[in-house]
């Protein structure tokens, strides 16, 4: 049984399946037009009406298909979904007078979603349409100075919205209102590490019956840690393959191959640097990047599963995130492709595995602390699966790989010495076409600009620019000049995700 969330095109709809997995309870995201019988496969146990770009009132406007609101299940309407909630009702929904985004305190509220919640109440408003008419049965619940009706409640019909996103951590107290939602489905509170550990078994055996399976290791929490999750799973008929395609970080094989044998997983580790090189020699596009590796990182498993094989089954560890980036659901714009995601030939000689395909990187990592997983490696930032050479702007070669993994190796051991790293969610180095006159010795020089990125984030939808010390950005700076003598300027990226990608490419 699932609380299913109908995405009318939000760029908070992951979060909110985010916030009520966080409160326990499994979520699953719909396009905002699934068909009924769609819905009814999930057995839900409420439903959730995103927030959206759309005004309810247009021609052609995002709307659930029909018999959905007749469901005998609560439903929370969010923001466009509120405005959809009022409208289908009977009530009227207009443009604002006034657009209301940011910050706004709630100057009085009470019922159902709001039970035990006391003290002040900030939400987040992002809207330019208001409900101006309530429907009959519904009341205010929740109003502002700019926005007479900011929360509506018909508790007979269990229908519920928030002209807010509570979702976010701009609204401190929406936790709250999305647990007594919750309540209100009499949802249960079972999807914990232990229990996604179970499912997720159950799953890749009844997936892969007697079938022997391939797994590419990265080294990276998500691999490392479906490693261990498909050894419980079909034991010793999991072989790991390490390919080290030349675009790793300094040292990472030797790292990968002392992390994860001890935990008696069966690594294979394979130098494939020559092949992947050739491959991408003058290619500068990404997307052509990702798409040549992908397809040689698959090229090289198959030639891996006719030495150890045979094989029945490639197993990758693609998260949410990249399924949602790469189009992976109806509706959704393709941001970029991801390697394990858009760049698999057609006649892939492997089922897939994916069983992470459905869950947030920080879900990842509270199953890797259940299955025993190295700290070092399950607190490890992101690496993405194409390497370094989505972080070289432009074509790749031995000498650029080089200088990278220097400049990379220096920041990311600063971060470690001055106790930054944890802080970061993800932090990267990369290497510019750009290079830029300077002075050392009293020497002109023209060599290359690199810049250095760190951000926060909860699960990489959504980023923040890391807020580094001056003094660490200063002594990382003079690190890389002094001992990466091909570099002269380094620059630190200032930008949140959106507008920009965590990576460059």
């Amino acid at each position: 049984m699932s609380l299913v969330i109908l995405d009318f095109g939000s760029q908070y709809t992951r979060l909110i399946a985010r916030r009520f997995r966080e409160l326990g309870a499994y979520s699953v995201i719909l396009p905002g037009n699934a068909p009924l019988e769609r819905i009814q496969q999930e057995n839900p146990v409420g439903l959730v009406l995103s927030g959206g770009p759309s005004s309810v009132y247009d021609p052609g406007a995002p709307r659930p298909a029909d018999g959905v609101l007749d469901l005998d299940v609560p439903v929370l309407g969010i923001c466009y979904g509120m405005q959809y909630l009022a409208m289908a009702a009977g009530g009227t929904v207009e443009r604002a007078g006034k657009r209301e985004y940011g910050k706004a305190e709630l100057a009085e509220y009470h019922g159902d979603l709001f039970d035990g919640v006391a003290g002040e109440f900030v939400a987040w408003m992002s809207h330019s349409d208001s409900v101006t008419r309530l429907p009959s049965g519904y009341e205010v619940v929740a109003t502002t100075s700019d926005t007479p009706v900011t929360a509506i409640e018909n508790r007979a019909a269990r229908r519920y919205g928030v002209q807010f996103h509570p979702e976010v951590v701009h609204t401190p107290k929406g936790g709250a209102l999305l647990s007594n939602f919750l309540d209100s489905c009499a949802a249960a509170r079972d999807w914990t590490a232990a229990h996604i550990v179970d499912e997720l078994v159950a799953q890749v055996q009844e997936q892969v019956g007697e079938g022997r399976v391939l797994l590419g290791i990265s080294g990276g929490v998500d691999s490392s840690t479906l490693a261990l999750l498909l050894a419980r799973a079909v034991g010793e008929r999991l072989t790991a393959v390490f390919i080290d395609h030349g675009l790793l970080r300094l040292g990472e094989r030797e790292q990968v191959e002392h992390a994860l044998r001890p935990l008696g997983v069966n690594l294979v580790t394979v130098d494939a640097s020559e092949v992947f090189l050739s491959a991408l020699a003058g290619v500068g596009d990404p997307e052509e990047k990702r798409k040549i590796i992908g397809r040689e990182f698959i090229r090289a498993f198959e030639r891996e599963a006719r030495i150890h094989g045979p094989f029945d089954f490639l197993a990758q560890g693609t998260l949410y995130p990249d399924v949602i980036e790469s189009a992976g659901g109806e509706g959704a714009a393709n941001i970029k492709s991801h390697h394990n995601v858009g760049g698999l030939p057609a006649d892939l000689q492997f089922k897939l595995v994916e069983p992470f395909r459905t869950l947030f990187k920080d879900e990842v990592r509270e199953i890797a602390l259940l299955l025993g997983l190295p700290e070092e490696i399950r607190t490890r930032h992101p690496f993405p699966g194409p390497g370094l050479a989505i972080r070289i702007l432009g074509d790749i070669t031995r000498e650029k790989i080089d200088i990278l993994q220097r400049v990379d190796d220096i920041f990311i051991s600063a971060l470690r010495e001055f106790g930054l790293y944890d802080q970061a969610w993800q932090a990267l180095a990369v290497l510019t076409p750009i290079q830029s006159v300077g002075v050392m010795g009293d020497e002109r020089t023209y060599r290359h600009l690199v810049a250095l990125r760190a951000v926060t984030s909860v699960d990489g939808m959504t980023a923040e620019w890391a807020r580094l010390p001056y003094e660490f950005l200063d002594t990382v700076s003079l690190r890389i000049v002094n001992h990466v003598h091909e570099v002269s300027r380094v620059v630190y990226d200032i930008t949140g995700k959106p507008p920009a990608t965590i990576e460059w490419e």
